[in-house]
């Protein structure tokens, strides 16, 4: 299989979610550094965390860097 964008996207990445201090929710991609992001409501941070694992990916496929696949399976499927 080509592990393209669509290859990476598909895997299942755990993604912690938690209180950010400014308000609202900040979540992170926990196997790809520095892949994280905010946002003030629940389904806006659903949004913005699958953008934010898309960015970070484009950016690294484009850049010819290695991509860590997920370490371990996430507890639970969230979108």
């Amino acid at each position: 299989m080509k592990k393209d964008l669509k290859y990476y996207m598909s895997l299942p990445y755990k993604v912690e979610i938690f209180p950010s201090p400014e308000g609202g929710y900040a979540a992170r991609v926990t196997d790809l550094p520095g892949c994280i992001t905010c946002a003030e409501t629940w389904d806006e941070l659903l949004f913005m965390i699958e953008d934010a694992k898309r960015c970070w990916l484009e950016n690294t496929l484009a850049d010819g860097m290695p991509i860590p696949e997920p370490a371990e399976p996430p507890t639970e499927k969230i979108a």
